[in-house]
């Protein structure tokens, strides 16, 4: 796994990790399980499939969208139903079995979670990219990996039946039940007040629920093993949180960046989160990336040890050769 640390204005801490302290130069490459270097179709370009997740639609993709078609991208942005993880997984796979050519998979929030298991087996897709998701192992769900380490604020009492920033609305049988972000706790939970509240009071009442069951069904795949990632981690992530982002980016060796953004990242700094969709469409790891703040972090490495240690910094791993 490759790593490049560069530390940037505004410190976060990060509880047990240990610092980046060494690097080696060497060049970048994508392999895939059999060692045979893998890129997209040099004369076509991939599909881009953009996958929402829990509180959101597929509006929240309207400005990316808008970026990548400009740039001669077709897009599709699917309508996760948000009902199972295994549901939601196999509407997605459906739909990627449809698309002829390579597909570049994109995932916010929950989205994550959903095309990790979506993926897998499916040839067509060539690269996942992770937009503060969920990229859970065979066996994990979003609940735990949720609690891993400290930094969501959708609960303040761990024992809490449903955490406290949520509404529970019950449908349907006994066991059915959406779950929705509380009005007054939007703001702060999913934008980390970083959107006009006019706008924020917008997006609250339009947000679409998450069946609960969603949060405890276990992961079936884990396509991350096998197809490259591209992952942005959000610096200021109150709904997943940023440790948490940044352990599963480091676990799927992705090649990731850091944005000093809120977790609906699409709503405050949708140019990053196109560039890094844009990175995997060519298929081949970035010289250069760019942080929220303007930034630029060059990669010097072929390893560096394990983990940042304190602030907000810009990573790239990429998969050894």
């Amino acid at each position: 796994m490759k790593h490049i640390r560069r530390v940037t204005r505004r410190a976060l801490p990060l509880a047990a990790l240990l610092p980046a302290v060494t690097l080696m130069v060497a060049a970048p490459s994508i392999a895939s399980e059999s060692g045979a270097s893998t890129k997209l179709g040099e004369n076509a370009k991939p599909t881009v499939v953009l996958v929402h997740g829990a509180f959101a639609d597929a509006s929240g993709w309207s400005k990316v969208i808008q970026s990548l078609q400009t740039r001669g991208y077709s897009v599709i942005a699917t309508a996760n139903p948000l009902r199972s993880l295994s549901g939601d997984s196999d509407y997605l796979a459906a739909l990627l079995r449809t698309i002829k050519g390579p597909v570049v998979l994109a995932a916010h929030s929950y989205g994550g979670a959903v095309i990790t298991n979506a993926a897998a087996g499916n040839p067509n897709v060539k690269s996942l990219v992770y937009i503060a998701g969920f990229a859970p192992d065979k066996g994990e769900n979003t609940l735990e990996l949720a609690a891993m380490f400290p930094g969501s604020r959708l609960t303040d009492d761990p024992k809490a039946p449903v955490p406290t920033a949520l509404n529970a609305v019950p449908f349907g049988g006994p066991n059915d039940v959406d779950l929705y972000i509380k009005p007054e706790k939007f703001s702060e939970v999913f934008l980390s007040h970083r959107v006009d509240e006019s706008r924020a009071a917008v997006l609250a009442a339009s947000q679409r629920p998450l069946a609960a069951v969603t949060g405890s069904e276990p992961t079936k795949a884990a396509a991350w093993k096998s197809i490259p990632s591209w992952y942005l981690v959000a610096t200021d992530d109150r709904t997943i949180g940023t440790d948490n982002l940044r352990f599963m980016a480091k676990r799927a060796g992705s090649t990731t960046i850091e944005v000093d953004a809120p977790h609906d990242v699409m709503e405050t700094n949708s140019g990053e989160v196109t560039d890094l969709i844009l990175q995997a469409a060519q298929g081949s790891r970035p010289s250069l990336a760019q942080t929220g703040t303007g930034e630029r972090g060059i990669i010097l490495g072929s390893v560096a040890v394990l983990a940042i240690a304190g602030g907000a910094s810009l990573v790239i791993r990429s998969r050894r050769a």
